[in-house]
């Protein structure tokens, strides 16, 4: 038998919204942020980030974002 660590969680939010500006982060309307959910890993955040930036990819005020949420529950994490 075999020790094996099964796969760690390394979770990923993906959300975005319309931003007020190209030159920043400020987003137009906080309470319009579509959250698209949270991922157990970037593989699969990736795919959801790519489908909807993939969808209005016809405005440019609206970016989509990933974000480590791991890093921010462990910051010694480094993958």
């Amino acid at each position: 038998m075999t020790d094996q660590q099964p796969n760690r969680q390394l979770l990923h939010l993906v959300f975005g919204g319309e931003l007020s500006s190209l030159d920043d982060v400020q987003f137009k309307d906080l309470d319009k942020l579509d959250i698209v959910g949270i991922y157990p890993n970037y593989a699969e955040a990736h795919k959801a980030w790519k489908g909807k930036a993939q969808q209005t990819v016809d405005n440019a005020q609206i970016r989509y974002f990933i974000v480590h949420l791991h890093r921010l529950l462990d910051p010694s994490d480094a993958e």
